[in-house]
């Protein structure tokens, strides 16, 4: 193993994300013989977010490595990475859908798309350029005010969190550095890097749904084409079942039928507002950055699966 320093910063695109890789490269320049940022591109995030990764090379000289998941069909094998840049990186969701069509539709249930389309392209990069498993440690862009976010198998997996001890950050803080600044990410809050992320609560959806509800064409056409792929159709299934991406396992057609039901009487989300409902506010806690390297993306499919 090679005695070099080793930090691999994960970049999501957000702003907590961007300023802890601009503290990193400023601060521990010293403390790594070598560190690298990657951005991973699934094809589906707003079009503000690969502005801003671009804008943050171009002002912070981050140096970011953009890549794509890439799909091995009929093979057993994890998923690998492809380089591209600001103008060649997927306004479509060309690598979403592939990802789709070897292991099904994510949802609550199989919650693998960060894996396949972040995780693991990341550590595939990271191969390809002789950063063996366990020689580099990964920085992830997670505030003091966030530290239930924390793996918690963060040091066997050499996992740190500048902004929690070393740096202590909060959102205010953050925002507070950002207004100094000559650009921002423009995205409100409830938006996110992902333009529909299945993680997000209802008003957030219904939300997107009345502002942009070209969104979810995306995820309409994955439910008709690829709605029985998955590890458990390999097995004796209900003819009538099949997979979908929304909480209570909600077709996108049918969040679009609740939302006709309550456009004229939910209160649209808003940028910080404070506002609960159980029925429409449930979501998961990091739901707009869709954390690479959360313990959520450990628990791997029963297998690595031939689904083409």
């Amino acid at each position: 193993m090679s005695d070099e320093k080793r930090l691999l910063v994960s970049f999501s695109g957000g702003e907590t994300s961007a300023y802890m890789t601009q503290w990193v490269l400023k601060n521990w320049k010293n403390k790594y013989d070598k560190i690298i940022v990657v951005f991973a591109n699934t094809g589906q995030e707003n079009e503000q977010t690969l502005e801003f990764v671009h804008y943050c090379d171009f002002f912070f000289g981050f140096k970011t490595v953009w890549i794509e998941g890439k799909q091995y069909h009929q093979q057993r094998q994890t998923s690998g990475f492809k380089i591209v840049n600001f103008e060649t990186a997927s306004r479509k969701g060309e690598p979403f859908e592939d990802m789709i069509r070897k292991y099904g539709i994510p949802n609550q249930k199989y919650m693998h798309c960060t894996r396949n389309l972040k995780q693991e392209p990341i550590e595939a990069y990271a191969r390809s350029i002789g950063w063996g498993k366990n020689s580099y440690d990964i920085a992830i862009g997670i505030r003091a005010d966030e530290g239930d976010r924390m793996s918690i198998t963060a040091k066997k997996r050499r996992i740190v969190y500048p902004l929690l001890k070393e740096h202590p950050m909060t959102k205010p803080k953050i925002n507070s550095w950002w207004a100094t600044q000559p650009f921002r990410l423009e995205l409100k809050g409830y938006q996110g890097n992902c333009k529909w992320c299945w993680k997000k609560s209802f008003r957030k959806h219904f939300t997107l749904i009345s502002n942009n509800p070209e969104y979810y064409d995306f995820p309409k056409r994955m439910e008709e084409n690829y709605s029985k792929i998955g590890f458990e159709f390999s097995k004796p299934f209900d003819p009538n079942y099949h997979r979908t991406f929304f909480r209570g396992s909600m077709s996108t057609i049918n969040l679009f039928e609740q939302y006709e039901l309550k456009k004229d009487t939910f209160v649209p989300a808003d940028d910080d507002a404070i506002i609960f409902d159980e029925e429409l506010d449930v979501g998961a806690g990091c739901e707009e950055s869709c954390e690479v390297f959360s313990d959520d993306n450990e628990i791997k499919p029963e297998i690595i699966g031939l689904f083409d």
